[in-house]
């Protein structure tokens, strides 16, 4: 099955970060790669998917929510095993319990200078979870029903990196604002999975 793509993405991307991607040339920028994970498991005979909370440090992702993942090294096989390893750093899920399932469409960060390559895994049971405090502040459990409800999409006004008390389209997540590239990737995600649902 095919993924939405980045019609998907501009769903939920501000304003200012559109107009941005229709301007940039992304190549001239010689990005640098970084992978992460989207990863469902069965809790309470529902799927989930974790997300995590960045600490509070100087920095251009301070305090906000993400998907585990990180920088693409020399010494990773591929975006795909980048992915499995910096979960595995970040929240103490093995490599070898996660059934990777697909590879969703990469999505570019202007403010970091990154090309962010998502993958969708799977484990059979309910993970432990166990994180790196330096990268990661807390593990948020969003139910597959909560990310999928229409109303947990809002519109806010946020301060960013680049750009001061702007309207940013969100989901609002146990109680977390979730915005920026991880919504982008977290709506072709909710696309696809509505489609899965639907076919």
């Amino acid at each position: 099955m095919s993924v939405p793509g980045e019609s998907s993405h501009f769903i939920m991307a501000p304003e200012i970060r559109r107009q941005e991607l229709y301007k940039i040339k992304i190549e001239e920028q010689n990005p640098r790669n970084a992978a992460v994970l989207m990863l469902f498991y069965p809790k309470e005979d529902q799927a989930y998917l974790a997300l995590i909370l960045r600490p509070t440090y100087e920095g251009v992702h301070s305090g906000q929510v993400a998907l585990p993942g990180g920088k693409v090294e020399e010494f990773d096989e591929n975006y795909e095993s980048a992915a499995l390893r910096e979960t595995w750093e970040e929240i103490g899920v093995k490599s070898d319990t996660v059934d990777v399932l697909k590879h969703l469409t990469k999505v570019y960060i202007p403010p970091s200078n990154f090309w962010v390559h998502p993958f969708l895994g799977l484990t059979k049971k309910m993970p432990d979870f166990v994180c790196q405090e330096e990268e990661v502040a807390a593990v948020i459990e969003v139910s597959v029903a909560q990310l999928l409800d229409e109303s947990n999409v809002v519109s806010k006004k946020l301060s960013t990196s680049y750009a001061e008390n702007i309207e940013v389209p969100s989901f609002e997540l146990n109680g977390y604002v979730v915005w920026g590239a991880t919504a982008m990737m977290l709506s072709e995600l909710k696309t696809f999975l509505k489609s899965a649902l639907d076919a």
